[in-house]
C-alpha cells in the first residue's frame, strides 16, 4: 500500500510540474498543452474520484462545486484560467489587427465614398452608372418601362430637376428608429446634412473612431462640421480579463457647437413663479434648462476619474454608444439601403419570424380558453379572489 501511495503522490507531483510548465507557454503550444493536460487529468483515477464525490448537501452552484474540489484540482483549474487569460490577450491582438485592416481598407473605400457624396449633392451620374439590373421578380416589360418613363416626363414637365438627391441623410434618419426617436421637431430644420463620415485613429494611437457630420449652411449655428469621438478598449481589463468580448466603446467626446443668438435648440428658457420667504410676495424668474434634442449627442456627459455616474448619465451614455456604433458599423457604410428602406425591411423580416412564433403560442392559449371544458377559475390566484 505504501508503494501505491508513493506512486500516486509521484503522479500528482508530476501533474503539478506540468501545470507550472503550462503557465509559461503561449500560442499554439498553449492550446496543445491544454489538451494534453485535460487528457492527463481525466486519466488520473484520484482526480476522477475527487470530481465524482460531490457532497450531498452541497449547494448546486458552479461556485460551490469549485470550492469543494481538492487543492490539486483547483491548482489545475487555475492553470486553465491562466491559459484563458492568454487566449484573451491573443484575441486582443487579433482585434488590433482588424482595426489596422479597417484603417487600410478605409483608404480604398474613400474613392467610392467621395463619389457617393458627389452623387448625393451635385454630380449627375451617366446612363451607364445609373443602369441597375433588378431582381428577377422585379423585372418589368419594355412596354411598361416606356409607359412609366412617359408618365414621369409628364409629371415633371416644367419642373426643374433637383440637384443630387434631396434630403438623402434626413430620409435615412427618418427610416432608422434609433435615430428618429431622438430627433425632435425643432431639430428637423437643422438636419440638412451633406455627408456623414467615419475617421479611424492613426496607427500606434489608442483605438478610436470619429463621426463627422457635414452640414449645409443654416440659421442655427456657424459650424460646418460637428464631430463625435468614440474611444474604444480593445484589450482585456486586468481586474476582469474574462469579461473581454472584443472592442467596446469606453467613452466619447463631443465638440463645441457655435449657436447663433436665440437659436440654441438644446436649451430652453422657462418662467417660474417664486415666493419670497420673508414678505410673501410672488415674482417671476427666468431660468435656462436643458431641452431634448438630437444635438445633445455632441455634448455627452463627462465620465469622472472615479468612473461613477448617476443613472441618468449612464442611460444617456448607453444611448450615445448605441447610436455611435450603429452609425459606424451599419448606417454609414450602407446608407443607400437605409435611404431606400431595404436594410430596414431585412431587419423587419427577422422580427416577423420571431413574431409568428409568438402568435402561434398566443393562438394556443386562446384555443385553451375557448375550449368547452376550460374553467377560467382554475387560473385565478386564490388570494386575489379573496381580496375581491
Amino acid at each position: 500500500m505504501a508503494d501505491v501511495d508513493n506512486k500516486e503522490q509521484s503522479e500528482l507531483g508530476q501533474d503539478l510540474v506540468d501545470v507550472e510548465k503550462v503557465e509559461e507557454e503561449t500560442g499554439e503550444e498553449t492550446k496543445i498543452t491544454a489538451c494534453q493536460l485535460t487528457v492527463q487529468m481525466m486519466q488520473n483515477p484520484q482526480i476522477l474520484a475527487a470530481l465524482q464525490e460531490r457532497p450531498d448537501d452541497l449547494v448546486e452552484t458552479p461556485t460551490g462545486y469549485i470550492e469543494s474540489l481538492p487543492k490539486v484540482v483547483k491548482r489545475q483549474v487555475n492553470a486553465l484560467k491562466n491559459l484563458q487569460v492568454k487566449c484573451a490577450q491573443i484575441e486582443a491582438k487579433f482585434h488590433e489587427e482588424v482595426h489596422d485592416l479597417e484603417r487600410k481598407y478605409a483608404v480604398l473605400y474613400q474613392t467610392l465614398l467621395d463619389k457617393r457624396f458627389e452623387i448625393i449633392t451635385i454630380y449627375e451620374p451617366t446612363e451607364e452608372e445609373c443602369e441597375w439590373k433588378p431582381d428577377e421578380e422585379d423585372e418589368i416589360s419594355e412596354e411598361l418601362k416606356e409607359k412609366a418613363k412617359i408618365e414621369d416626363e409628364k409629371k415633371n414637365e416644367g419642373k426643374q430637376d433637383p440637384s443630387g438627391i434631396p434630403e438623402f441623410w434626413w430620409t435615412v434618419f427618418k427610416n432608422v428608429d434609433l435615430l428618429s426617436d431622438v430627433v425632435q421637431e425643432h431639430d428637423e430644420p437643422i438636419l440638412k446634412l451633406k455627408d456623414i463620415e467615419v475617421k479611424f485613429s492613426y496607427a500606434g494611437k489608442p483605438v478610436s473612431f470619429v463621426l463627422e457630420f457635414h452640414f449645409e449652411p443654416n440659421e442655427y449655428f456657424t459650424n460646418k462640421v460637428l464631430k463625435k469621438t468614440h474611444r474604444m478598449r480593445s484589450e482585456p481589463d486586468d481586474s476582469d480579463p474574462f469579461s473581454f468580448d472584443g472592442p467596446e466603446i469606453m467613452g466619447c467626446t463631443g465638440c463645441q457647437e457655435d449657436w447663433k443668438k436665440g437659436k440654441h435648440v438644446t436649451l430652453k428658457t422657462i418662467k417660474m413663479k417664486q415666493k419670497h420667504k420673508g414678505c410673501g410676495t410672488v415674482h417671476s424668474v427666468t431660468k435656462t434648462v436643458s431641452h431634448d434634442s438630437f444635438f445633445n449627442f455632441f455634448a455627452p456627459p463627462q465620465v469622472p476619474e472615479s468612473g461613477d455616474l448617476d443613472a441618468a448619465a449612464e442611460a444617456i451614455l448607453a444611448a450615445d454608444f448605441e447610436i455611435g456604433h450603429c452609425l459606424y458599423e451599419h448606417i454609414i457604410p450602407r446608407s443607400v439601403l437605409y435611404f431606400t428602406g431595404e436594410a430596414i425591411e431585412n431587419d423587419d423580416d427577422d422580427y416577423d419570424e420571431e413574431g409568428e412564433e409568438v402568435d402561434e403560442e398566443g393562438e394556443g392559449e386562446e384555443d385553451e380558453e375557448n375550449h368547452s371544458d376550460y374553467d377560467s377559475k382554475k387560473d385565478q390566484n386564490p388570494a386575489e379572489c379573496q381580496q375581491q
